[in-house]
């Protein structure tokens, strides 16, 4: 599990800079709730998340365990309705983890229930919630699509039951299609995560994978790389040459099948990682962070922005309930500079379908596009337009389109969406 990155001392009220506090409102504002339960750790995991065996039976403080954890998540409203003040209504809300699912439906749809007491909840608002396909039924999705939820992101990850035992993924396969089909039920929209790139999967069962996806007809998808991170049990087995080392070359032939499946299917790519079938099925909460857009993160680990300013909790569930109880729970925080806010708007603008002017890169930059055009990585219409935009060898080779942009790399750390 990764360390949270160093920063300034965070103020223990949570008080943002005036300039930060006097432009809350002029963006698009979300919450994100950072759910840190699972059942089982799985091995390819570095995620902020833990089991119930390591926190004990009731997990110590309030907040800190499975019973109590949606009261202190109130409380972190609270705190930030203090901190914010009036905002307007909020545009999106995602439940992530960990698996939010292991929480009763009937809290997750309190805490919506608490976001919307305080800011309001827009006409057009998407709620998501991320679940593992055992965690869920139609019973559980009613309670949450009755209470405002409007997705559902499930953990697929792999239809062969070979690769998703490489990864340690505990669910059966047929019950995504069971957890497609009750979310449909139910009226959720639909979202499949899927992760390429397992030790040992062949490109046929990667091909398997994409089109029992595809064949479930979901409003978005989104496909991942695996990266294998230190401290895990697979980089472990990896390390011991149990399992080999994936490699960039095989994940690039798995991506262009992605790429090359979904397209046909009626699905386009509007960020490097994600499909959706029309504009309305993208994940709008992730494009607010792709946007730089302001929200605040609630729950252990859980990053937050607000005008330039970004800050990350505490990362236990003991030590954030146990802050939460006097204070903000935030470890520290950073204010951006306008040099560092422009690097980032490149960095994650670049990524997206719609692609980045070209004015919001340096002379530098801007001299550096054409021969990005001449050696495939940028789309040469859309440059005479006026438009960044990767073509899908960019896409693939996208940092090096972002250092050709910008001068010298932004650390992922200072990206962060929040789950994590």
């Amino acid at each position: 599990m990764p360390a949270l990155p160093d920063g300034d001392e965070a103020p223990r009220d949570g008080a943002l800079p005036a300039t930060a506090r006097d432009a809350v409102g002029q963006r698009p504002f979300g919450i994100y709730l950072h759910v840190p339960f699972c059942t089982v750790r799985c091995g390819y995991c570095d995620f902020n998340t833990y089991t119930a065996t390591e926190l004990g039976p009731v997990g110590g403080a309030k907040g800190a365990g499975v019973a109590t954890f949606v009261d202190a998540a109130i409380d972190e409203l609270d705190l930030a309705q203090q901190v914010l003040g009036d905002p307007p209504a909020v545009s999106t809300v995602f439940v992530g983890g960990g698996t939010p699912t292991l929480l009763p439906a009937a809290d997750l749809v309190r805490f919506l229930g608490a976001v919307r007491e305080r800011w309001g909840l827009a006409d057009d608002v998407e709620v998501t919630t991320e679940a593992n396909p055992d965690s869920v039924d139609v019973d559980s999705l009613r309670v949450l699509a009755e209470g405002g939820f409007t997705r559902v992101s499930l953990g697929m990850q792999s239809a062969v039951p070979g690769v998703l035992a490489t990864l340690d993924r505990t669910h059966d396969p047929a019950n995504v299609s069971r957890a497609v089909a009750a979310a449909r039920e139910v009226g959720l929209a639909v979202s499949l995560d899927l992760i390429y790139g397992t030790p040992g999967e062949s490109l046929q069962q990667w091909r398997t994978s994409l089109e029992t996806a595809i064949a479930l007809r979901p409003d978005h998808l989104s496909a991942y790389a695996l990266t294998v991170e230190d401290g895990t049990k697979l980089a472990a087995r990896v390390r011991r040459g149990e399992l080999p080392r994936p490699t960039d070359d095989d994940e690039a032939d798995k991506y262009e099948l992605a790429d090359e499946l979904l397209a046909p299917a009626g699905f386009d790519w509007y960020e490097i990682s994600n499909w959706s079938r029309t504009p309305a099925g993208r994940c709008r909460h992730n494009e607010a962070y792709w946007r730089g857009d302001d929200w605040w993160g609630v729950g252990p680990g859980a990053h937050s922005h607000v005008a330039g300013v970004r800050w990350w909790n505490v990362k236990h569930p003991a030590g954030w309930a146990q802050r939460l109880a006097g204070g903000s729970p935030a470890a520290a925080r950073e204010v951006l500079t306008p040099g560092q806010r422009h690097d980032e708007d490149v960095l994650l603008g670049v990524r997206l379908r719609d692609g980045l002017p070209t004015g919001m890169v340096t002379p530098q930059g801007r001299r550096a596009v054409a021969g990005l055009v001449a050696d495939g990585l940028v789309d040469g219409r859309s440059a005479v337009r006026g438009r960044v935009v990767l073509t899908r060898r960019g896409r693939l080779l996208a940092d090096t389109v972002v250092h050709q942009l910008i001068a010298g790399a932004v650390e992922p750390w200072q990206v962060s969406t929040g789950h994590d």
